[in-house]
């Protein structure tokens, strides 16, 4: 784990004695990626900072590419109670959208997507980004679109669910709510 140093507001250092807090992060969570169709830039330790993580692969043409709004639904559900759902759209697989704009239409516009979505990227082989890296070290890199990864709180991957796992399964829901 890595620590980062956070600047606290001035009523925060009312109540804490330093002004600054220690936080941890696990390595492979200690990066900034590119939001899907914008130029913010997403810091993934902030975000995810003491957060159950669920990664997912994702693709805008494939057969499991209705699995957004069950996505969305875990992420409707459980947001107030800590989790972070994060999508990474590839092209891996072939049936990505040549255009980001395109990709992003089918996030927010056709499935409502509202959970964190990055700018696409290899998720898979040589050069996938360092997060697939890791999860793929952990469990095994993915093998279709819409493999999902569990993280826990502390940045352990806990579980990796196949593209077949759908976002409502008794099985990752479980697995999540053992999480929060």
């Amino acid at each position: 784990m890595k620590y980062r140093m956070i600047s606290l507001s001035l009523a925060a250092m009312f109540t804490i004695p330093s002004a600054y807090a220690e936080t941890q992060c696990a390595d492979f969570l200690d990066v900034t990626a590119r939001k899907l169709h914008s130029e913010k830039q997403v810091d993934i330790c902030e975000l995810t900072q003491g957060k159950p993580v669920l990664i997912v692969n994702t693709a805008s043409n494939c057969g499991y590419t209705s699995q957004f709004k069950g996505l969305e639904a875990l992420h409707k559900n459980y947001k107030d109670k800590g989790l972070v759902v994060l999508g990474f759209p590839s092209n891996d697989f072939n049936q990505e959208e040549a255009e980001e704009v395109k990709t992003a239409d089918v996030c927010y516009i056709n499935y409502g997507v509202t959970f964190t979505m990055l700018a696409p990227g290899k998720v898979k082989g040589a050069g996938a980004q360092s997060i697939f890296s890791h999860l793929s070290a952990q469990t095994s890199e993915p093998s279709w679109n819409f493999n999902k990864y569990l993280v826990s709180a502390d940045g352990e991957v806990v579980q990796k669910f196949s593209s077949s796992v759908k976002p409502d399964s008794t099985t990752l829901v479980t697995a999540i709510e053992l999480q929060l």
